[in-house]
């Protein structure tokens, strides 16, 4: 979860209008089809956490690949010698309520792991503040979830993942 720059080292552009994120995100999908996430605040604690997947910012040099493998290492202590190819990779446009860029480019990871618990070893003083808790959760766990999920279609996007497995 680290405040990351573009990929290339161009870093990510300040505040205001314009202002762009390139960002990993990885579903680390357990043998019964549920993914580990996170209850998060994002850019403000008045506004209530939504659930996300562990991944974040691409480093100044990184490959979204790169970011991919370290993010997962620094939020959950699990250590991945690669990533398959990402399965998604788009521009977007960030939710305002919890991301103080306007623009965005992700790439989506599946990969697939025995269910664990995650530590906090690596997590920033940011995270230890902002996370709520973490839980593994299925596509019908997340889709009646009280708390938003970020992004939306999280819960069909997991779906699909695991039936193009099947």
């Amino acid at each position: 979860m680290s405040e990351g720059a573009a990929v290339g080292g161009t870093g990510v552009s300040g505040p205001g209008e314009g202002a762009f994120r390139a960002t990993s995100r990885v579903l680390l999908i357990d043998p019964s089809g549920a993914v580990l996430m996170f209850l998060q605040y994002g850019k403000d604690h008045a506004v209530h956490p939504r659930w996300i997947t562990p991944g974040g910012g691409v480093d100044p040099g990184e490959s979204h690949d790169q970011a991919a493998i370290r993010e997962v290492f620094e939020e959950t202590g699990l250590r991945l010698d690669r990533v398959p190819a990402a399965f998604l990779e788009e521009d977007f446009a960030p939710d305002q309520r919890w991301h103080p860029y306007q623009r965005g480019h992700w790439a989506w990871y599946d990969v697939r792991v025995d269910r664990f618990n995650p530590v906090r070893d690596g997590w920033t003083a940011e995270e230890r503040a902002d996370v709520v808790e973490w839980r593994w959760m299925t596509a019908d766990e997340l889709a009646a979830e009280a708390h938003d999920v970020e992004p939306e279609n999280l819960p069909a996007m997991l779906r699909e993942r695991i039936e193009e497995s099947r």
